[in-house]
């Protein structure tokens, strides 16, 4: 196992490797794989860049996020300019079903609510958002519901995590109820962790993962 001070270190160091990010602006502590990030910026894209940045670091198994955002005045803008700016990125981004999604903004907090067919649709409608001056935050209440009724196959998803080189599927256990997918197990990383649940999201007929996945590392 990383010591403190050297998984600290490293992800000063990923931080630091973004062009976006500036290492002064965040901190960072650690204490046994769990960082805390804290510090203000600029944009909401900072925020999760950092994030990213943090989550692809060997060793860390826990994210903590205090970081506070806080726009110039040029950044200051009301809740119905930003939900105008959302519709209109919508608009332009073929992946979001633009009639299927709502939208309510306050005090810059985003809420995206609605039902679209796909996994990929509802994280287009959030991915559209986070360059967005003025966005504080995003909650998203989009829900999954397929047009058609087609029923989980347990092993259409184990087949598809074996054909992945980055992740261990041994140790990984999927569970299928009606249209829920449920992973539990161990993987090495975030990484690891988020891309098994990208994979069982792309199964037909998954309306919701739970991603259960614990990440230990060792040297």
């Amino acid at each position: 196992m990383k010591s403190n001070e050297e998984l600290q270190k490293n992800v000063q160091d990923a931080i630091k490797w973004e062009p976006l990010l500036h290492a002064a602006e965040i901190g960072v502590t650690v204490k046994d794989g769990v960082v805390t990030l804290s510090g203000i910026v600029d944009s909401y894209a900072k925020k999760l860049e950092a994030e990213t940045a943090t989550k692809n670091v060997v060793g860390v198994k826990v994210i903590v996020e205090k970081i506070t955002i806080k726009y110039n005045n040029l950044g200051i803008k009301s809740d119905t300019d930003i939900a105008e700016e959302i519709v209109n990125a919508f608009k332009w981004n073929w992946q979001v079903p633009q009639e299927l999604i709502k939208v309510s903004v306050e005090n810059g907090w985003v809420t995206l609510a609605g039902q679209t067919e796909w996994n990929y649709q509802k994280e287009a409608a959030q991915t559209a958002i986070k360059n967005l001056i003025g966005v504080q935050g995003v909650t998203n209440n989009v829900t999954i519901k397929t047009a058609k009724s087609d029923m989980v196959e347990k092993q259409d998803i184990e087949e598809a995590l074996l054909r992945n080189w980055s992740i261990d599927a041994e140790e990984i256990n999927v569970k299928v109820v009606d249209h829920k997918v449920t992973l539990s197990g161990v993987v090495d990383s975030w990484y690891q962790k988020d891309e098994a649940e990208r994979i069982a999201w792309n199964a037909p007929g998954v309306w919701n993962v739970h991603n259960d996945l614990v990440i230990e590392f060792e040297d």
